[in-house]
């Protein structure tokens, strides 16, 4: 089951690339006492991803932190070398590229896409959530092959 409006965030955890090389970041710790978006995409360098949702993201930044947000994080099932490299490529210096390389958090959050006909394995849903001190105010989840709601554009629109 999917989480849900007003559901607290599972206990987990995610990685980001630190200064000196991979950090695990504890979910609750991370979330307390702050407003979050974290949108998560099926994959890092795939072509919606990258040429349409993590971009949004970035442009519309400064808009999004305006509307009261503390963190943008992008989380996607791939390994945080992965996620380090497709931040760089894509200016997101400012937003939090997070790897959940097991999809255990993906998982706990029951959002989770099994796209192995297509030799991808387990990947997340294409989605937006707003959390408010671990809990979730909105989310925003793209039926699975569209990108609709999720979008930066979209989000900004409902904030």
């Amino acid at each position: 089951m999917s989480i849900l409006i007003g559901d607290m965030l599972p206990h987990g955890s995610f990685q980001v690339m630190g200064e000196e090389g991979p950090e695990t970041i504890d979910v609750t710790e991370f979330f307390t006492g702050k407003t979050v978006l974290m949108f998560a995409v099926p994959g890092a360098f795939t072509p919606t991803c990258s040429t349409s949702h993590l971009p949004g993201f970035v442009v519309h930044f400064d808009d999004l932190k305006e509307k009261g947000i503390d963190d943008i994080i992008c989380l996607s099932v791939n390994d945080v070398f992965v996620m380090d490299a497709w931040g760089k490529a894509n200016n997101a210096e400012n937003l939090i590229m997070a790897s959940d390389g097991l999809a255990e958090l993906t998982c706990s959050l029951g959002l989770e896409l099994d796209i192995s006909a297509a030799k991808m394995g387990i990947r997340s849903r294409r989605y937006a959530m707003l959390v408010s001190n671990g809990i979730v105010q909105q989310l925003w989840l793209d039926e699975p092959g569209e990108y609709k709601v999720s979008s930066a554009e979209y989000v900004l629109s409902q904030l």
